[in-house]
């Protein structure tokens, strides 16, 4: 498992009986979490900020106790700062874990010793986008949700990276990829965060387990003629990370020989021995990344 351990205004303060306690830059929220099946009596002398309560009916709502908390608020990791908000699904607009993915796509591209262009699909708040940008590369960002695109766009300004070459669409991802094929561009590096289910722009159905391998092979004819990485994201339940090496070894490094690798994702649990597993990622990569 890859531990991001220096995320240092984020931490898991508590994990027990499906709910994770943490400090997002002072701000203490309480959250459901599927992975947490185990209990810890460990008793916080904290105070809780606000808490997401499911609903029986499904969804939920976020239970407010601070009422000077703002609705939204911001969080620095090394040199980024991405914006954060109470979303209406139990989420940030953040998954601090990703700053491994952060941290590995920024050395690639400050090692290559070339202006390289990456594409994002499924980009989110676009946290991923912004490292790209912090290292000169040119971005195309592309998410189905409008609402998310113009997050990514504040994200990019509070970076005052507003100059910088990055490009916003609101689309479905697979039917980009499949015009970036008609109308011949090509990208150095690919990442993508595919979600299990979804709809496009459009109203179009993505299933991850019936679309990925297609979304990927279609992928790997828009690389460069010499790609430095493609990344594939997962939160999908029960989806293992050797199927993701599969699909590149089936698809990218039939192309392109290169390294490819796979692992779980997680953050550590403060005052404990314990991380939570967050997702898994699979990864081709040219040159063999050392973390």
């Amino acid at each position: 498992m890859k531990l991001v351990n220096d995320f240092l205004e984020y931490n898991i303060l508590q994990a027990s009986m499906g709910e994770k306690i943490e400090n997002w830059n002072g701000i203490i929220l309480k959250r459901p979490d599927p992975e947490i099946i185990w209990e810890d009596s460990k008793k916080l002398n904290i105070k809780i900020d606000a808490t997401y309560k499911r609903s029986n009916s499904g969804g939920g709502s976020w239970e407010v106790y601070n009422k000077n908390l703002k609705d939204e608020w911001t969080i620095n990791y090394k040199d980024l700062i991405f914006k954060l908000k109470r979303m209406g699904f139990k989420h940030t607009g953040l998954f601090p874990e990703q700053a491994y993915n952060w941290n590995m796509l920024r050395y690639k591209i400050k090692n290559s010793n070339r202006k390289l262009k990456v594409l994002n699909l499924f980009a989110y708040t676009g946290a991923a986008s912004i490292a790209a940008l912090k290292e000169g590369a040119e971005v195309v960002h592309v998410d189905a949700s409008r609402g998310m695109v113009d997050w990514a766009k504040e994200n990019v300004k509070v970076n005052k990276l507003n100059d910088k070459p990055i490009r916003f669409l609101v689309d479905d991802c697979l039917k980009f990829v499949k015009r970036e094929i008609r109308r011949g561009n090509k990208y150095d590096i690919i990442i993508m965060d595919p979600p299990s289910f979804g709809r496009g722009a459009n109203k179009e159905v993505w299933s991850i387990d019936k679309d990925l391998f297609n979304l990927v092979n279609l992928c790997s004819e828009i690389l460069s003629d010499d790609p430095v990485l493609f990344l594939i994201n997962s939160y999908t339940t029960g989806l293992s990370m050797s199927v993701l090496e599969n699909i590149l070894k089936l698809t990218v490094n039939k192309k392109y020989k290169g390294y490819i690798s796979s692992d779980e994702l997680g953050l550590p649990i403060q005052d404990s021995n314990l991380a939570l597993p967050c997702g898994i990622y699979a990864r081709w990569e040219k040159e063999s990344y050392k973390d």
